[in-house]
Order: C-alpha cells, then sequence, then structure tokens
C-alpha cells in the first residue's frame, strides 16, 4: 500500500481504482489513465493515439462535441487530456460533490466516443496544423532526432504527434479498431484525489467501467541503444538547439542513481552545467537537464540553445563536466541533488493530480502502488560513490548528440570528434 490516505479496489475486469483521500480540498480531481501511447504503435499507426485522444472528445452515443463541453462547464469544471509515449490520460477538476459525475462523463468519453465523420476530418486539419507547429520547432526537432538517434526504428523513437502521411490517412475505423483493441481493462487506472469516500468512488467506477472489455496488457519490447550524432538545418532558427544525452536504466528497473545524477549535473544554477556553461562561459541562455524514464528505457538528457559560433566549445565543456563528475562527486552538489530531489517531491504531493499521475504509473508500470516517503529515502540513499559510476557508464555507452535549427557546416563531424564518435 502506498500510504494511509490512498486506497486500491481492482474491478473484475481489471480496471484499477485508486483514491488518494485529500480531506482538505473542496475540489476533486478525476483521471483515467490507459496503457496506450505512441510506443504501442507500429509506424503505419504511429500518431493514432494522439489522434484518438483528439477524437474522444468529438461525440459519443449520448452527446455532442458541443454537449461534453456544456457538460463539463455547466459544473465549472475543467476537462482536459495529453497523449505521452507510454499512456494516454483523461482528466477533470471540479467540485468535489460532483466527482461521481466526472466518472460518468469521462467513461462516456473513454468508451463511448463514435468518432463521426465529419468531426473527424474537422479535426484532422486541427491536428495537421498541431503538427506543422511542431516541425517549425527546432528544438523539437532535434528532441525527436535524439530519440530515432538513440533507439532507431524501435516504437519508442516515435514522436506521439506521428507523421503527416498518417495523420492524412486515419480512418473512422482505424480510430475503432485501436480503441478496440487498446482501452480495456487490464490497461486502464481510473483515480480520485479529493475529499471523497473511496467506497462511493469505487461504486461509482464498476457503474461506468465495469462492463469494460478485460483484454490483456499491452506489451512493448525494450528497445537497444544505438547512438549517434545527427544535425539538421532548420530555416526560421537564428539560434543552435543542442541535445546531448546518454542511455540509463528504465522505469522498470526502479534505478534512482540516474535521477540523481540528472539533478546533480543540471539543476538549478549552481549545478556544474549551468554554472559553468551560463554563468562563467557565457555559452547559453537556456540549458537544461533532466532524466527521462519510461517503461522501457531511458535517457540522460542535456538540452540548451546556444549560438552557432558556441556549438563546439558548449559541447567540448559538457563533455568535459561529464568526465569530471565520473572521476569524482562534490559533497555539495550531491546534498544540493538530494534536498532538490525531496522538495520536488513534496511539491508533488501538494498537486492532486500529480499525485494521481503517480499512482497511475506506479500500477501500470510496477502492477502495485509504493509508498512515496520510502521512495524518497531511497533517492536521500544514494551515494556519492553510485552516482559517479552512473556517469561511467553513462560515458562508456557513448553520447548521442542530435542539433537543429542554423548549423554550420561540417558540424556533425566535429561532433563525432567531440564526443569520441
Amino acid at each position: 500500500m502506498r500510504d494511509s490516505h490512498t486506497s486500491l479496489a481492482v474491478l473484475g475486469n481489471g480496471v484499477r481504482v485508486v483514491a488518494v483521500h485529500l480531506p482538505y480540498l473542496a475540489s476533486a480531481t478525476v483521471g483515467v489513465f490507459v496503457r496506450a501511447g505512441s510506443a504501442h504503435e507500429g509506424k503505419r499507426l504511429n500518431g493514432i493515439s494522439h489522434f484518438v485522444e483528439h477524437m474522444a472528445f468529438k461525440g459519443t452515443h449520448e452527446r455532442d462535441c458541443q454537449r461534453i463541453n456544456l457538460d463539463a462547464e455547466r459544473l465549472g469544471a475543467e476537462v482536459n487530456a495529453y497523449t505521452d509515449k507510454d499512456h494516454t490520460a483523461y482528466h477533470m477538476r471540479g467540485m468535489a460533490g460532483d466527482a461521481g459525475r466526472f466518472v460518468q462523463m469521462l467513461a462516456d468519453i473513454v468508451r463511448h466516443s463514435t468518432f463521426p465523420e465529419p468531426e473527424l476530418e474537422r479535426e484532422r486539419q486541427v491536428i495537421l496544423h498541431e503538427y506543422i507547429e511542431d516541425e517549425d520547432d527546432a528544438l523539437s526537432t532535434a528532441f525527436k532526432l535524439f530519440d530515432s538517434a538513440c533507439f532507431g526504428l524501435h516504437p519508442v523513437a516515435q514522436p506521439v504527434i506521428g507523421n503527416r502521411v498518417n495523420i492524412q490517412r486515419f480512418s473512422r475505423q482505424d480510430l475503432l479498431d485501436y480503441v478496440g483493441r487498446h482501452y480495456t481493462g487490464a490497461n486502464v487506472v481510473v483515480g480520485l484525489a479529493g475529499d471523497v469516500n473511496p467506497e462511493s468512488f469505487t461504486a461509482e467506477v464498476e457503474a461506468a467501467f465495469g462492463s469494460m472489455p478485460a483484454g490483456s496488457e499491452n506489451v512493448v519490447q525494450p528497445p537497444s541503444y544505438q547512438g549517434d550524432v545527427r544535425t539538421r538545418r532548420q530555416s526560421g532558427s537564428s539560434q543552435t538547439h543542442v541535445v546531448l544525452g546518454f542511455p540509463i536504466p528504465s522505469l522498470r528497473d526502479d534505478d534512482p542513481t540516474s535521477v540523481v545524477a540528472a539533478a546533480l549535473f543540471g539543476e538549478g544554477m549552481s549545478s556544474p552545467l549551468m554554472d559553468e556553461v551560463r554563468e562563467r562561459r557565457g555559452l547559453v541562455y537556456y540549458a537544461a537537464c533532466s532524466a527521462d524514464v519510461l517503461p522501457w528505457c531511458g535517457q540522460f538528457v542535456v538540452e540548451a540553445s546556444t549560438a552557432p559560433e558556441h556549438l563546439d566549445e558548449y559541447v567540448a565543456e559538457v563533455m568535459r563536466l561529464l568526465r569530471v563528475q565520473a572521476e569524482a562527486i562534490r559533497p555539495v552538489d550531491l546534498e544540493r541533488a538530494r534536498n532538490q530531489i525531496t522538495v520536488k517531491a513534496l511539491r508533488a504531493q501538494e498537486q492532486p493530480f500529480r499525485q494521481l499521475e503517480e499512482a497511475a504509473q506506479d500500477l501500470l508500470v510496477h502492477g502495485n502502488l509504493r509508498s512515496r516517503e520510502a521512495l524518497t529515502e531511497r533517492f536521500l540513499a544514494v551515494s556519492a560513490e553510485q552516482v559517479r559510476e552512473a556517469f561511467g557508464k553513462m560515458l562508456t555507452a557513448g553520447a548521442t548528440v542530435c542539433v537543429a535549427g542554423t548549423v554550420r557546416q561540417g558540424a556533425r563531424e566535429r561532433l563525432r570528434e567531440l564526443v569520441g564518435r
């Protein structure tokens, strides 16, 4: 059990029901999490999870899209959704007394969407506009290059939004077939955060989701890391956008060391990354470091936007700083990283939807709810030697570097030399 204020029930068809009791809240947040994202799509279906998420709000057997929006807004509620590589989420937040209605309304959207043809053609144009905007973003392009360079043709490397050909081609039947295969009890978590009775909530979920087909878990095989250096010139951007990174353990590996390493290396202005490349050398205005971890793989990511003439110096300095960490970890940096992770965890516990996301991730990845306090203690227990070894393993695996925007002649060859590829 995660903690004393969180309860879990499992319906006969496999749907998990999690309730986080937050008695100090006057609002309630309800989320439906489905283990279906871009990593579950074959090449010809890339982008369909995102397309389904958009179309789910465009009409059901009982309500058209205008009624769906009006029903939520008459209650003063927010309703929204998002798609990621490993899951899709639908959520509502409003007055606590309306939590039962939120369950019904979300179940209608998730289970009974009809994907009407006229709405499909209109929404197709909306998604194409979103696709074009994404394509025009040089940093987004660098990230897409990075995923592909890391994991090749594996589905986890595909962009969530898909590609233009697929977006233009998806039919109503494609959407219906995809939902029929992936939106099943074994892949669904329904969660509530607020001052609501867990037993009453479970009964509401049973009524709304109890007849959902059980199905089986959506499975993705882990990818193999490849690594490469890639560049793409892109008009409209006067800067050079860089994504540099390495493979790290997956969520299922349950190893907190890489998260500590990312916080230590690039979290905050006093971190080695920001202190050196921004404060002391002025090579960037924007830079960030993160551990992006999925159920099947992970990426240690250093991203930045810099001037074209500073690209080589920036990459050389990042590689030097990484090698410094692989030699020794300063106690003050480890102290800072641990405390930053602790505060982030505390802040997450102050956000109802974030609590639901974490609980759903636990259930979809590990099959159980884990104590937040125990997880925080595990981060705090990571030693300097473990972090040092993590940097060493990353460097041994080899860096992937992807650049988009303004790219000078010969940049790829120089980058290969700088990172040892």
